[in-house]
């Protein structure tokens, strides 16, 4: 069942943080390129998302729909400490769940629970983030990610171009420096009012 594995093995915002510095601390010399470009990719991480729980605030309307919500639930997470779009997004939504005292906040990490992730693929891939809304039951009742339609727009028309990765991820988190969490902001909100309903419960 899928809250005794977020009972288990969830993380909360405390022990996310803590993964991630873990994971930032860890010495590249003598790891295969790809490793190492994990944790080069996870110190960066580890700074924003530092920077975007100390600085990020919603909107007053998204605030104000998650002070309305009236049906406890788990809001799950799946992610990776290297993902960049995690780190963009998830400390959001950890400022986000704050907000609501019926909201509790857990991550898996996708590459410890292939069994989670393969529920909630995208186009048949596994991308990160997922945010996954849940009752009491464990009934979904929302599903967001894994990034913002216009971050995805983003990363779209840079692959017709055929740009290399790097220039991607370049422009990729260009687009998150400008828009500053909006377009989550507004998406979440949307979500919440298909999920719940737009007007007081």
């Amino acid at each position: 069942m899928l809250l005794e594995i977020i009972a288990r093995d969830g993380l909360d915002e405390e022990g996310w943080r803590r993964l991630l510095k873990d994971r930032a601390d860890i010495d590249p010399a003598g790891l295969e390129p790809d490793a190492a470009e994990r944790v080069a990719f996870t110190r960066l991480n580890l700074h924003r998302t530092l920077r975007l729980e100390r600085t990020w605030q919603p909107t007053s309307a998204l605030a104000a729909r998650l002070m309305r919500l009236a049906v406890p639930q788990t809001w799950l997470v799946i992610s990776e400490p290297w993902c960049g779009d995690s780190a963009q997004c998830l400390p959001c939504l950890v400022v986000a769940a704050r907000l609501s005292p019926l909201v509790r906040l857990r991550v898996l990490t996708r590459d410890d629970h292939p069994e989670v992730m393969d529920r909630y693929l995208t186009h048949g891939t596994r991308s990160i983030p997922i945010l996954v809304g849940l009752d009491g039951d464990g009934r979904e009742r929302f599903r967001w990610g894994p990034r913002p339609a216009a971050a995805q727009a983003v990363v779209d028309a840079a692959k017709a171009e055929g740009l290399d990765k790097a220039t991607l991820l370049e422009k990729l988190h260009l687009f998150y420096g400008r828009d500053r969490g909006r377009a989550l902001d507004a998406e979440l909100a949307a979500v919440l009012d298909t999920a719940f309903g737009s007007g007081a419960p």
